[in-house]
């Protein structure tokens, strides 16, 4: 996992993000009703074209509609952190365990960014992957 982003061999990229504050950064009404901003996020992402091999992980807090750590199947692999812990802390978790490939993680917060960055992982920020859905284009994430 570094910042040059090459590929290991037998092993895609994994692009992590982070639901809430994706879903935060665009005040659309999304706090009326978090459960469902959360599931048209996650569509909107199992929508998009990703390059080929690579993993996409959607990070929520709390816990999701099948209970704490529930996956969605299909599309990405949506995750929520459960009560007990906050997202950023499932995401750096889930970094730990995530060696030997390359690791972006889209977020704005400053903290988990941070964080992220020494665990040699990239960081690109929410508008750059909003506009990237948006745009229909399956790039790096830093356009």
């Amino acid at each position: 996992m570094g910042g040059d982003q090459s590929e290991s061999p037998g092993l895609g990229p994994l692009w992590i993000v982070d639901g809430n504050n994706v879903m935060g950064s665009r005040p659309d009404g999304w706090w009326r009703d978090r459960a469902g901003a959360a599931g048209r996020l996650a569509a909107r992402i199992a929508a998009h074209a990703w390059p080929a091999g690579t993993e996409v992980v959607v990070v929520f807090d709390g816990a999701g509609p099948g209970g704490p750590g529930a996956a969605a199947s299909g599309g990405p692999t949506v995750r929520y952190s459960g009560g007990a812990r906050s997202a950023d802390d499932a995401i750096v978790a889930y970094l730990a365990g995530a060696t030997d490939r390359p690791v972006r993680v889209f977020t704005s917060d400053r903290g988990l960014a941070m964080r992220c960055r020494a665990a040699g992982a990239d960081v690109v920020g929410a508008g750059a992957f909003l506009r990237q859905l948006e745009s229909g284009r399956a790039e790096d994430g830093r356009n």
